[in-house]
């Protein structure tokens, strides 16, 4: 087994202790992403679809840093403060990712970090 942090500036620096990602072989663990502008580190927007962008923005760029992309990712999950935001979440998703489409679980729950709306978290898969 060989593991590897992985590490870029294009996504925002850690607000805690873990990694951004964690390589194993050819598997790679991506830890949750929320909507921080990578530069100065602040929450952007205050509306969903600018934050789920932002996320996935995120998440491209760890997975770049990764030696992939998001069309590696095979698992996503999900975390909302509002799953009136499903539609919305299905419709950005399809921008970033493509068939065939990651597994994926999408849960509410009552608070996320910095008052983000909506946070990601990713397993890819590199060939």
């Amino acid at each position: 087994m060989t593991k590897t942090i992985i590490q870029t500036e294009a996504a925002p620096a850690a607000i805690g202790a873990y990694s951004q990602a964690v390589k194993v072989d050819d598997t790679v663990y991506v830890s949750g992403q929320i909507p921080l502008d990578p530069v100065s580190m602040t929450l952007v927007g205050d509306e969903f679809m600018v934050q789920a962008h932002q996320v996935f923005k995120n998440l491209a760029a760890v997975a770049d840093a990764a030696g992939g992309s998001l069309a590696d990712a095979v698992k996503l999950t999900v975390y909302v403060t509002d799953l009136g935001n499903f539609q919305q979440l299905n419709e950005i998703m399809g921008e970033y990712c493509v068939e065939p489409y990651p597994a994926r679980a999408a849960i509410q729950v009552s608070a996320l970090p910095k008052g983000a709306l909506v946070e990601i978290d990713a397993v890819l898969c590199l060939d």
